[in-house]
């Protein structure tokens, strides 16, 4: 039952009152939100985009890469070639990247300069890096979503080969798998759980974080299924509630503490998505000419969600497809990421 006190508790995002910020984006996935109200997206050519507090924008990339362009070929533009996709501040102010087209871990400074701060996970290469967190203690998480390539291949149900690693000051290793694709991870308030989205089983899996990094006590947090779609990013907002991206489908949702599922948005195209849902409950991997068909038109192919403002009640969204970042209030805040209180702009130190 819904607690009348929770801010989500008959509330759902109304679409006239979205704004949208940047212009010209390529697959904005993963944004990352400063307290200045600078905004960093992740950008197709293989870097960052940086949108100011006033609109500006500068791409921040050591090279640029002219692949991706959906109108002249989708599927190269969205199954190969560089993807930035999950985005996370090192404690220096460094950008962490995780590159879904490459298949490592890499890290930029804010002038653009990359190295790869990881390309193998336990002798062996990473697979589709999806995403990365930094936890208080400097370690960071990274997911990786499947070893198939092209990653299209790997959206159905039957496959669960996905992965967490873990590196810290003791290297890099795989602490968690049998993910059906691991994609966005979040740490709930005190880090004693750590979140993981499971695209291809609609669901959100938990496991108990222990002091040495290793993860326990893995259980199914919420309802089974989440519905239409597969649910690609997650964050809390202060109330504990967890925000869920279901991509394809282009809902938004958000998990209760007691485990209820609202509906915040929804705008997919329902016989694209009933197309979708089909493929995907006959056991096949989804074909790619279905995954074209699908997505509305607000976000399309709705992917992540990050708060921001000056009050963390701004919500951005990110999309694969999309080329600007919608935004609109929250009835609450979001909770504050690791780096929200750690100050603005390049830090000293290095990552390692």
């Amino acid at each position: 039952m819904i607690r009348a006190d929770n801010p989500l508790r008959d509330w759902c995002v109304d679409p006239s009152a979205i704004r949208y910020l940047g212009r010209d984006l390529q697959r904005p996935e993963c944004i990352l939100a400063e307290k200045d109200g600078t905004l960093w997206s992740a950008d197709a050519r293989g870097g960052v985009m940086r949108i100011g507090s006033n609109g500006s924008q500068q791409l921040v990339v050591q090279e640029a890469d002219p692949h991706f362009d959906i109108s002249v070929d989708a599927a190269g533009s969205l199954l190969g070639g560089t993807l930035p996709n999950g985005l996370a501040f090192a404690r220096n102010g460094d950008i962490l990247i995780s590159n879904f087209g490459t298949d490592r871990l890499e890290v930029m400074t804010r002038d653009g300069r990359t190295r790869v701060l990881a390309d193998s996970i336990d002798g062996k290469p990473m697979g589709k890096v999806n995403f990365v967190l930094r936890d208080s203690r400097d370690r960071l998480w990274v997911t990786i979503s499947t070893n198939i390539n092209p990653w299209s291949d790997a959206v159905t149900p039957a496959l669960a080969d996905g992965s967490i690693c873990l590196i810290d000051k003791k290297g890099s290793r795989t602490v968690a798998d049998g993910f059906h694709f691991t994609n966005e991870i979040r740490f709930d308030a005190a880090e004693e759980w750590l979140y993981v989205a499971e695209t291809t089983a609609k669901r959100v899996t938990r496991l108990r974080v222990q002091p040495d990094g290793s993860l326990t006590d893995r259980e199914v947090y919420g309802p089974s299924s989440l519905g239409d779609g597969a649910i690609d990013g997650i964050a809390f907002d202060a109330y504990g509630n967890l925000w869920a991206t279901m991509v394809f489908a282009d809902r938004l949702v958000a998990i209760t503490p007691e485990g209820d599922l609202l509906e915040l948005l929804a705008d997919g195209n329902p016989s694209a998505t009933a197309r979708f849902e089909a493929e995907f409950a006959s056991g096949s991997p989804v074909s790619f000419d279905t995954l074209m068909a699908c997505g509305g038109t607000i976000c399309p192919w709705l992917a992540s969600i990050t708060f921001g403002g000056p009050d963390l009640s701004t919500v951005y969204l990110g999309g694969l497809r999309a080329t600007r970042i919608p935004a609109f209030t929250s009835p609450v805040a979001g909770l504050p990421m690791v780096h929200w209180n750690e100050g603005i702009g390049p830090r000293r130190g290095s990552v390692a």
